[in-house]
């Protein structure tokens, strides 16, 4: 796994009021909170780098500092040594195990739609009762200040504002690639959650979006047999904890007792993201506020509704799209491969 376990940042908390976090040989000065989630904090962090380096003289050598020696792909350096850190608190071993489990899947893909993991360290701490330990882990990655596309989405919904139909498929195309690249890995790796929340957005002047996928927490090999009830049963429970339920697929809610399930499910969660970044929710959510509405019946059913868009409206050919992604039955719906043969017909058709 190659996780470090150190007593650094126990040490360095003590002298410095916990403004400072060391990541292995690296130090780092927390600058804010970006956002948290269950035992999860992230932080924008900006790289110290010390006097006697020769990266404090200037020039190039300066972009990435100390951390420039341990990334193999420099684009993924910070040329004002800025960088999103995720400290998790880790209170039991199922914890620590689940985020080894994220540092290892991480680490297998390399993509440009992908968040990469710069670095890494899982250390010791002393937990509150007297002589018990627990860990903390400190995970860096490349930092994206414009924020997820759920938040981007918020914010245009309150201005009463909607992507264009040139930027939906952008956005989605750079979604398929990421996605193709996990999905094409022997074995193949499905994400498991992907939502707008998990989709980081940067702006570009004079350019779509650039879309990136993060959160490998839920990743997992795509591919299983189920060939009991209580297989399945432990399957929707995992699915339960690990896939928004928005944006979950039916076989993960009732899965049947003989079933292959496959990389797919992504192309639902896919399907649903699609639709999301048209119109900011997920094409199920309107069952919560229904008097007597199930999310788990309409996405078993596959009930979408189409809520009034942009004037004009976006092309019927993407409410097709959407539509062929979340066909109930995983076995007829389509591969990454097949949704983006399509997208790119979408796109050369819609851009002229």
């Amino acid at each position: 796994m190659g996780c470090s376990f150190s007593g650094l940042n126990a040490l360095y908390d003590a002298v410095n009021g916990g403004g400072d976090v060391w990541i292995n040989e690296n130090r780092f000065r927390i600058v804010r909170q970006l956002g948290e989630g269950g035992f999860a904090y992230v932080y924008l962090v900006k790289e110290v780098v010390s006097v006697s380096s020769p990266a404090s003289s200037g020039g190039r050598a300066a972009v990435g500092g100390g951390l420039s020696k341990k990334v193999k792909d420099k684009s993924h350096l910070s040329v004002d040594g800025t960088y999103a850190m995720k400290k998790v608190l880790i209170q039991n071993n199922e914890q620590l195990e689940l985020v080894r489990e994220e540092i290892r899947v991480s680490s297998l893909f390399n993509h440009s739609n992908l968040l990469p993991l710069l670095d890494h360290a899982i250390i010791s701490v002393k937990a509150t009762q007297e002589g018990s330990w627990n860990h903390e882990a400190y995970l860096l990655f490349p930092v994206h200040l414009d924020g997820t596309l759920l938040d981007n989405s918020a914010a245009m919904k309150s201005k009463k504002e909607f992507f264009s139909t040139t930027d939906v498929l952008q956005i989605f195309r750079q979604l398929c690639a990421g996605l193709k690249n996990m999905h094409n890995l022997d074995p193949p790796y499905a994400h498991n959650d992907v939502k707008p929340g998990n989709v980081l957005l940067t702006h570009r002047k004079g350019q779509s979006p650039l879309a990136i996928l993060m959160d490998f927490g839920s990743a997992r090999p795509a591919r299983k047999q189920i060939r009991s009830r209580s297989e399945a049963l432990q399957l929707q429970e995992w699915a339960s904890e690990h896939c928004s339920a928005p944006f979950r697929a039916p076989e993960l809610w009732d899965c049947p007792s003989h079933a292959d399930i496959d990389e797919r499910t992504d192309i639902w969660s896919l399907g649903c993201t699609l639709y999301a970044i048209m119109y900011g929710v997920s094409p199920f959510e309107y069952a919560l506020g229904e008097s007597g509405g199930s999310l788990q019946l309409a996405i078993v059913n596959a009930q979408i509704k189409w809520p009034a868009g942009p004037k004009p409206p976006y092309p019927e050919a993407l409410h097709q799209f959407v539509t062929w992604m979340l066909q109930p039955q995983a076995a007829v719906r389509p591969r990454i491969d097949d949704i983006i043969i399509h997208v790119d017909k979408l796109i050369s058709k819609f851009s002229n």
